[in-house]
């Protein structure tokens, strides 16, 4: 079974203040009970620098960071007239460890295809990072009884990169509908979807699916985290606004230790 990842997604939050306040919390609750999992946070771009100094602060006698740093996002490009993109270099300066790829706001506001979330979690781990895919149907999708088709063709994009090592990437899954909503998939109902998507893994990796984590993303709390992150194929969770909370994001990771 691979080790356990929480990964916080701050989206479009966050001030150099409220920042400095919300990981002094965290760092010094990881501090005061070492996580038996892997931890890191995304931030927006701006505060990567921000957070990297803390990465370093965190970095036990062995090396290892309690803490990483992991981007929103990455273009697929390497440089040229893109404006308002970053690329995977420019990631790489920061000591960015994981870059979210694909998450449904994205797909939604900026209309990323399938075929484009590939060439960026390409672009990732080219440059030596671990792409956080994410995965995930909409409500009219789970209600017409689409949902596994929608995350099999959403991860076959990224199984049919050639280039791309999909034993070296980190899937999440995010049911759209449960995304910021209070709404969260019953624990039965990721199982089913993670195990889907184990099973599209094995296919083409044979023992090495066993490898890959695949997180759960739609509305992880406190609350309900020991109950999903007990399920045999979910393997960590990508959590949004838990993560804006140090007491709340500390107590999901000691769930998933």
């Amino acid at each position: 079974m691979a080790r356990k990842l929480v990964a916080g997604n701050w989206k479009m939050n966050g001030s150099l203040d409220a920042n400095k306040r919300l990981l002094d919390e965290v760092l010094a609750g990881l501090q005061a009970q070492p996580p038996q999992c892997d931890v890191a946070v995304c931030p927006p771009f701006p505060y990567l620098v921000q957070v990297q100094d803390w990465q370093d602060r965190s970095r036990r006698a062995d090396g290892q960071a309690l803490l990483c740093l992991g981007a929103q996002d990455v273009s697929a490009h390497a440089s040229g007239a893109f404006t308002g993109d970053v690329s995977s270099a420019m990631l790489q300066e920061f000591g960015v460890a994981y870059v979210i790829v694909g998450h449904s706001e994205r797909r939604k506001y900026q209309g990323e295809s399938d075929a484009a979330v590939a060439q960026k979690a390409l672009a990732a781990q080219k440059a030596g990072m671990t792409p956080i895919v994410c995965l995930g149907e909409t409500l009219p999708e789970r209600d017409a009884g689409q949902a596994l088709a929608v995350v099999e063709r959403q991860l076959q994009a990224v199984l049919a990169v050639p280039e791309l090592d999909a034993s070296r990437v980190v899937l999440a899954y995010e049911p759209v509908w449960a995304i910021g909503t209070g709404r969260t998939a019953t624990p039965e109902q990721a199982q089913e979807v993670h195990a889907a998507l184990r099973g599209q893994l094995r296919a083409v990796l044979g023992e090495k699916a066993a490898q890959v984590r695949i997180l759960y993303g739609g509305s992880m709390n406190p609350g309900n985290a020991a109950e999903l992150l007990a399920q045999p194929d979910i393997d960590g969770g990508l959590i949004g606004g838990a993560a804006l909370k140090a007491a709340d994001f500390l107590a999901i990771v000691a769930a998933a230790g």
